[in-house]
């Protein structure tokens, strides 16, 4: 099972990774943390995307590519995984669907997360995560036993600078007009299906469980 999830900041894509991960055993593939794998490696390409970091500059697209083609490479990926936070954009997924054909077969489903604003803005700017672990938590939804101190290791919590409102609109923005366009590009190639980033956790989680059944997926 060859899994994308797309969809805005704040849709969930991440916490439904983890559990999906944990229930089908596929490896949760967050383009950010492979990326700074490779830099932190010294992998020539890692090292290549290092010189455009260290100047504050966007990875060209052909050196993601390469790294993300580089670790589906990887023994873990045999029977499949959920690729979280990449594509981007059109162009990107077709240098993704360029690189697969190289390395196994394509993508079995595609699956948006299709979030209201208020929601993602809700969820982005309540949430906290671990200086430690790097565990997520959420203000209301889902608050850590004691205030502002992670239960997995007892290190404090933070808000990332990038979680507040006016940001958050903006990476919205962004969103709309880069990544959007990818829901029709997968539409067309009918792998794609659309689910409510609105529901709470469990209940998006027992959709597309039940998805992946009937799809015969899992």
């Amino acid at each position: 099972m060859k899994l994308i999830l797309l969809g805005p900041p704040g849709a969930g894509k991440g916490t439904q990774s983890v559990e999906l991960s944990k229930r089908y055993g596929l490896p949760h593939i967050s383009t950010g943390d492979i990326l700074r794998e490779s830099v932190k490696a010294g992998a020539p390409l890692g090292v290549k995307a290092k010189t455009y970091m260290d100047k504050g500059e966007l990875v060209p697209d052909e050196v993601v590519i390469g790294i993300v083609a580089e670790r589906l490479k990887g023994s873990d990926t045999k029977k499949g995984f959920i690729l979280d936070g990449f594509p981007r954009t059109v162009k990107q997924a077709a240098g993704l669907d360029k690189a697969l054909k190289s390395i196994l077969s394509g993508i079995d489903i595609v699956i948006y997360f299709q979030t209201s604003n208020k929601v993602a803005i809700e969820r982005l700017t309540g949430r906290r995560v671990c200086k430690k672990c790097g565990f997520n938590y959420h203000v209301k939804n889902m608050p850590p036993k004691k205030d502002g101190v992670c239960d997995r290791c007892g290190a404090s919590l933070y808000q990332r600078p990038d979680d507040n409102e006016a940001t958050v609109l903006n990476r919205l923005k962004v969103y709309e007009e880069q990544t959007k366009p990818l829901v029709e590009y997968y539409a067309k190639q009918g792998i794609l299906k659309t689910v409510s980033g609105d529901l709470g956790v469990a209940d998006l989680f027992r959709v597309l469980s039940q998805m992946f059944s009937e799809a015969k997926l899992a």
